[in-house]
This record gives C-alpha cells, structure tokens and sequence, in this order.
C-alpha cells in the first residue's frame, strides 16, 4: 500500500512539474514564435495568425530607400550600445577589481551604488536623468544616451567580472609577486585571461540591454537622435506597420545566434547562473 501510495505521489509531481515547465515554455517561447510568423505575414497590416507566408517585409526592411528612418534609427542604437559597452566595460572591470575582494563598510556601499540603476524602476530613472542633464544646461543628444545606457548596463559586467574573479586563485598572484612581477604585468599576464570570459560575457548582455533599452533612449532622445526602440514604438502606435515584426524577427534571430557564439566561447550560461 505505501509503495502504491509513493509511485501516486511520484506520478501527481511530475505532472505538476511538467506542467508547469511546459508552462513557463509557452510563456516564453510562444511570443517569440508569434512575432516570427506574423514578420512573415502577407498582410498589410500586423495580424496573426497569418492568412499567407511571404518575405516581403523583409525585403522592404532593408531596402535602403523605403527603411532609411528605420535604418538611421538602428545605426544609432548601434552606435550607442557600441559606445556604451565600451565605457561600462571598462568602468565595471574596474570596480569588480576593487571591490571583490574588499570586505569594507566603503566596498559594500559603493557595490550598492553600482547595483541601483537595476533596482530603481527604469522610466524613473531616464526621467530622473532628463531633470538632471537639463539642469545642467545639456540638450537630449547621442553622448546623454551613451552616459545613461552606461550607467544602466555597468551592473551586468560588474557581477560577471566578480563571478570570474571568485574563480581567481590568490595564490597565483603571489607566486606572481614573489617572482619580481609587477602588478601591472601580473594582472595582464594572469589576471585578465582568468577574468576575460566573465568580461566578455559581461560586455554581451551590456551591449544587448542597451541595443534593447526604451526608458533612457525615451527621455534622452531628440528627432535628431531617433532611437530604434523609439521608432518601431512609433511605427506600432500609428501604421501597425509589419516591419515592426520583420525587425523584431531579425533581432531574435541575431541574438540566438550570438548567444550561441557566447556560449561556445565563453559559457555564457554558467556566468549568469553563478
């Protein structure tokens, strides 16, 4: 009877669990597959299911003439998110290598600060940014979307350069001292290639939390400096216009296959999980 009893017990958890798990899946996946199929519609207008497949939204995405605002608005993104990388990489390095292994009050706070822009609520903060650039006497511009995507993505590199530097043997480094290095050498000769894959991972979802950001690009944007996020926003309230899904599936797409890459190279996976 127990026996019984254990294998009903058995059977009724993995039910809910897959369930569930298949759940969560639909939840997750299921937009994602809508998004593709609509980019392929037939239609003039967004509409799913699709009454036919065709590639022509994507062929007038990029074509130069007819996508030149989508066009401009995604070099733009680029070019923020490219500059905005940059600068949150090197700021985040430097502050995972200050703060790892300090144990301090000043470290933990300073950590904090650091962790804060992921806290606060994100329009809350491109609001707060526009008050305080304005303040300041400066106008919306590219280089006030770089600073606050910056600000915004330098907790995603801190806490996968922490992670690798967890991984760091101390011992290492003072093998490394004892034997006449220089802290400069050791840390290009021993520290950076230990932490370069949590870097590396780091600057991927930096670059792709930028590329992706509405809340800052909205309150810091100016019709010269039209954002893609900005634009198919634009183009969802007023057209419905398909190319909206033809870009978010270009998007999907570019991003699966960088996640692969990263995955590959740096095992991507593992450093969000640790």
């Amino acid at each position: 009877m127990s026996a019984r009893r254990r294998s009903l017990s058995d059977i009724s958890y993995i039910a809910v669990t897959g369930g569930l798990a298949a759940l969560a899946l639909a939840i997750l996946v299921g937009p994602v597959i809508i998004v593709l199929l609509t980019s392929l519609t037939d239609n003039r207008s967004l509409k799913f299911p699709p009454t036919g497949l065709s590639f022509q939204w994507y062929e007038q995405l990029f074509d130069a003439a007819r996508s030149r605002q989508i066009h401009r608005a995604a070099s733009n993104s680029l070019e923020v998110a490219a500059w905005a990388t940059a600068a949150s990489t090197l700021f985040g390095t430097m502050a995972a290598l200050a703060l790892a292994r300090s144990r301090s009050p000043w470290a933990r706070a300073t950590d904090a600060v650091f962790m804060s822009p992921m806290i606060l609520p994100g329009l809350a903060f491109g609001l707060a940014a526009l008050m305080y650039f304005t303040l300041m006497g400066f106008r919306p511009s590219l280089n006030l979307i770089v600073i606050g995507h910056a600000i915004v993505i330098v907790p995603l590199v801190l806490r996968t350069t922490t992670a690798s530097l967890a991984q760091l043997d101390i011992s290492l480094l003072e093998c490394s001292a004892s034997l006449g290095a220089s802290r400069f050498y050791t840390f290009r000769r021993v520290t950076l290639p230990i932490i370069a894959p949590g870097i590396i991972a780091g600057a991927f979802l930096a670059f792709m939390a930028s590329l992706d950001n509405v809340p800052i690009s909205l309150f810091l944007s100016s019709p010269r400096t039209d954002m893609l996020p900005i634009r198919l926003w634009g183009m969802m309230e007023s057209t419905l216009d398909v190319r909206v899904a033809a870009v978010s599936g270009v998007m999907i797409v570019a991003v699966l296959a960088l996640m692969l890459v990263m995955d590959r190279l740096v095992g991507l996976t593992r450093r969000i999980r640790d």
